[in-house]
């Protein structure tokens, strides 16, 4: 986060907002640049990636559901809006322990002795440990104790658009985001690919919430996608993962998608439309019944 605090400070903080007298490497400076920074960022990433994903991804088809709520787009933003400022405290504590030098990031690639292959590498131990740690933190956050206090707000978006992948408690927010934040502080890490991470973690929350169930036929067995979270969503003890489905397969938490099985929330709507309109025609069916996210029909 430095090479972000060292662009801000010459562009922006130095020469225009404070006084010189105030040195750029003063801890009340950098953390006040920190959490303007922090929070201009993540309001950034998630209005553009979450807008594009709603226009260009998201089948609107889904907001006719009928556990999709009433306003809840905007119910979604608002949330968002107002935890992502609480959320960004915390994790600007650990920001200011990274660039007061506390971690093991690192500039050049040839810092160490497997360099490139290194990098490689630190990207992939960075992805299965993040999806490690947060199989466990996400699966305690439902736990009795904590889950109406922290977690449950997130859980009010049954059938979620891509607006909700920010939407929690200020705290659950920052847990679930925790081991991104610990890993530099484990295992060294090139600071530009740091920074890509933190963008690409942002991405893929939004990607998850997006309504598309959509994924290729070879990566169905591994990938933790939207069609695992919405299920996630509606049915609350299942598909905890974030990247991938080990950690679900070794807790006994996995559940193949409703969606690949046909019976998920877009199947339902689509033959609640066809049932509307064959019932004009006379064909007996009087109702629908919604059970856990499956379409059943009665005669």
């Amino acid at each position: 986060m430095d090479l972000v605090l060292n662009i801000a400070d010459y562009y922006f903080f130095t020469p225009y907002v404070y006084p010189a007298t105030w040195p750029e490497d003063n801890i009340f400076r950098q953390a006040i640049t920190l959490l303007i920074v922090t929070n201009l960022g993540a309001y950034i990433l998630y209005f553009f990636f979450a807008t594009l994903s709603y226009y260009f991804v998201y089948d609107h088809l889904l907001m006719k559901h009928p556990q999709f709520l009433k306003n809840q787009v905007s119910r979604e933003i608002t949330h968002s809006v107002q935890s992502m400022p609480w959320m960004s405290i915390p994790t600007v504590s650990l920001f200011l322990l990274e660039v007061r030098g506390y971690s093991k990031l690192y500039d050049g690639v040839g810092e160490f002795p497997y360099g490139w292959f290194q990098l490689v590498a630190s990207v992939l131990s960075f992805l299965f440990f993040t999806d490690m740690l947060i199989y466990w933190i996400h699966r305690g956050l439902h736990h009795r104790l904590v889950y109406k206090r922290l977690h449950k707000p997130h859980h009010i978006w049954k059938i979620p658009t891509p607006f909700a992948s920010h939407a929690f408690h200020p705290l659950d927010g920052f847990l679930q985001s925790l081991p991104y934040h610990i890993y530099p502080f484990i295992f060294p890490l090139h600071k530009v690919v740091y920074l890509g991470l933190y963008i690409l973690v942002n991405i893929w929350t939004i990607s998850i919430h997006d309504g598309d169930f959509r994924v290729p036929q070879l990566l169905k067995p591994f990938i933790n996608g939207s069609a695992h979270h919405t299920d996630h969503h509606m049915l609350f003890d299942y598909n905890y993962g974030q990247y991938f489905t080990l950690w679900d397969r070794i807790g006994g938490s996995f559940r193949n998608p409703s969606s690949f099985e046909g019976n998920g929330p877009l199947n339902y709507v689509k033959k609640m439309a066809e049932e509307k309109h064959n019932s004009h025609g006379g064909n007996g069916y009087k109702n629908e019944k919604l059970f856990n996210g499956e379409c059943t029909k009665t005669e």
